[in-house]
């Protein structure tokens, strides 16, 4: 299928779950996309424009109650996506945990994490430590292929839990405060932001070859000054 049809089908459906269930949606496609690439950016854009009362007959309803357009509408929609991210994070984190290599090793293709990209996360994380986790929260592409290597690692779950708060909320509110702002805009704002994503993937592709380059060009000097 082309990639075209597949974002418009992407788009689609997020856009339809969102429709029917508003902040409901919201909550569970972000806690689902803190282990599998759910389309984040489009979901917290979308739930802005939502809030801004763009579209006609969706509102953003609470419990029962309809909140008002505007500030309420856009804080209740970033908070369910800063929390539902968060809960889905830990949830990774324990999968990670308690599943550790062997899980990852047998069913690593269906969770998008296998054997090589464990091991550039191990080297991710022994170079950044828990900020590791943060810089992963703020970064498309990498923000969810950050949980389960968490967990594998060990990494303590009280900064874990922190970091990730807290890079999800500055992602969560910045994309709400875009599609609040865009209202009923939002779909040009995607169109282009999927180019973003791909620039940031190249980025970082080529910010770890250059790590790699060089942590290579100390071993080798290292090994020539032993052998002199």
């Amino acid at each position: 299928m082309p990639v075209a049809s597949v974002l418009s089908a992407v788009t689609e459906a997020v856009v339809e779950l969102i429709g029917d269930h508003g902040l409901y949606a919201v909550f569970l496609l972000m806690l689902v996309d803190a282990v599998l690439p759910a389309a984040s950016e489009l979901v917290m854009v979308y739930g802005g424009a939502v809030a801004a009362g763009a579209f006609a007959g969706q509102h953003v309803v609470l419990f029962g109650e309809r909140l008002d357009e505007g500030f309420p509408a856009y804080l209740a929609i970033a908070v369910a996506g800063t929390v539902g991210y968060t809960i889905g994070s830990v949830g990774g984190w324990l999968i990670g945990l308690y599943g550790g290599r062997p899980l990852v090793d047998r069913h690593g293709r269906w969770l998008h994490v296998g054997p090589e990209r464990l091991e550039r996360a191990e080297r991710w994380f022994a170079r950044w430590g828990d900020a590791a986790v943060f810089l992963g929260r703020i970064t498309p592409v990498v923000r969810s292929f950050v949980a389960i290597p968490a967990g594998v690692f060990r990494l303590r779950l009280v900064p874990y839990s922190a970091l990730t708060l807290l890079g999800s909320a500055i992602w969560c509110f910045a994309f709400a405060g875009i599609g609040w702002a865009l209202g009923s805009n939002w779909e040009r704002f995607h169109d282009a932001f999927k180019y973003a994503d791909y620039a940031v993937a190249a980025l970082l592709v080529a910010a770890v070859a250059y790590l790699l380059f060089r942590a290579r060009a100390r071993t080798r000097r290292r090994a020539l000054e032993r052998s002199t």
